[in-house]
């Protein structure tokens, strides 16, 4: 079932159809929180601490421990994807 999910997101074409695919898909909250944890998996690869992160972000340090375990031992998908996120946008921080 989470192949036809994959599928589907592959095939959308532009950022403006997958936003309102995913307000369609998620709610709001569900939208807000998986920002957040891009957002905190951005800063984790800066070298921000968890106790900036928390205070800039507000996340809690469950799901904040969850994404750097992610960024440590997971498949690889936040750093490969955010790196190309810095790149394009001629960011000079190192994602690695």
């Amino acid at each position: 079932m989470t192949m036809k999910l994959f599928e589907v997101l592959s095939r959308i074409g532009s950022e403006e159809d997958l936003k309102a695919f995913f307000e369609d898909l998620c709610t709001y909250a569900e939208i807000e929180k998986m920002e957040q944890r891009v957002e905190c998996a951005q800063l984790l690869l800066g070298g921000d601490t968890y106790n900036r992160i928390i205070e800039k972000t507000d996340i809690s340090s469950a799901t904040l421990s969850r994404v750097s375990r992610c960024l440590r031992h997971g498949s690889g998908g936040y750093s490969r994807v955010l790196k190309g996120i810095v790149e394009e946008a001629g960011g000079e921080k190192d994602v690695d």
